[in-house]
């Protein structure tokens, strides 16, 4: 009972008060990976993350040792951790987060396991221009977020304090990764509801080197918006499925037409070019 009041005034600080929080380094079984480390963030509001043999089978369905990954809204890095171990040291995992809190975690994620991955992260957005941004959180330890270019929206009422910058992808990739864009195969995208956004700006890139896009499709957006999400990626030879989880058993289910974007509230994508 002691612990529930004392982790319960601690979620309490964690969304009032503005501090950092460090990293503990777990070690988990993967497999035939092998022992995989992986810095969790203390945050209190923040449930530990894990590296499981489950999940990285789901993205070995798109993605094989060489490959070329990108994931946008990287958080502490679960996902981009799981995307390079299958990517592999000859191929290259790209991490984006635009929040400084988070992206002190996701740099210590980058630095394990280098014998196995290949991991590089940017504290940037992905945006339509270049340009600095408001980031937001309705939570002062900054477990999550998004951004703006207006200081008040959506998001929240806390702001880091400093503006952080937007970067207009395919230009960001032709300036730094250029001889890694043949072998881009895949581009996880998670984003606050801002993912359509995303989507319009890389549609270039989609375009050129059809890799496979896992999205999200917020809670929070109206039939509008994910009739556009749907619509955008459609229009750029991209078939769409629902699934349940990042899971080699997930529930797939195929987006035929747009009023599918309906049948969930808040749910994952993953959309194959033709």
């Amino acid at each position: 009972m002691n612990n529930y009041f004392i982790n319960s005034f601690k979620r309490k600080i964690a969304r009032r008060i503005t501090k950092k929080y460090p990293a503990r380094i777990d070690a988990f079984e993967v497999g035939t990976y092998g022992t995989v480390e992986f810095a969790n963030w203390e945050n209190p509001l923040v449930e530990p993350k894990s590296i499981t043999i489950d999940r990285i089978r789901f993205f070995e369905k798109f993605l094989k040792d060489g490959d070329f990954a990108i994931d946008i809204g990287a958080n502490i890095g679960q996902m981009t951790v799981s995307l390079a171990l299958v990517t592999g040291k000859n191929g290259l995992t790209l991490g984006f987060d635009p929040n400084t809190y988070v992206f002190e975690i996701l740099s210590e994620n980058t630095k394990l396991n280098s014998c196995k991955t290949n991991i590089i992260a940017y504290n940037y957005a992905i945006t339509e221009e270049n340009g600095t941004f408001y980031y937001t959180s309705s939570e002062a330890s900054f477990n999550n977020g998004g951004i703006s270019s207006e200081e008040k929206n959506r998001h929240g009422k806390y702001t880091l304090e400093t503006k952080i910058k937007g970067i207009q992808l395919e230009t960001f990739l032709q300036t730094h990764h250029a001889d890694k864009l043949s072998t881009l195969k895949f581009i996880k995208i998670d984003t606050e509801g801002y993912d359509k956004e995303i989507i319009r700006s890389i549609s270039n890139l989609l375009l050129q080197f059809k890799p496979t896009v896992i999205t999200e499709c917020f809670g929070k957006n109206s039939s509008e918006e994910r009739f556009e999400q749907f619509e955008l990626l459609h229009s750029l030879g991209y078939h769409l499925y629902y699934f349940s989880d990042f899971s080699i058993n997930a529930d797939i289910i195929p987006i035929k037409v747009k009023e599918d974007m309906l049948n969930w509230k808040h749910f994952d994508l993953f959309a194959v070019a033709e």
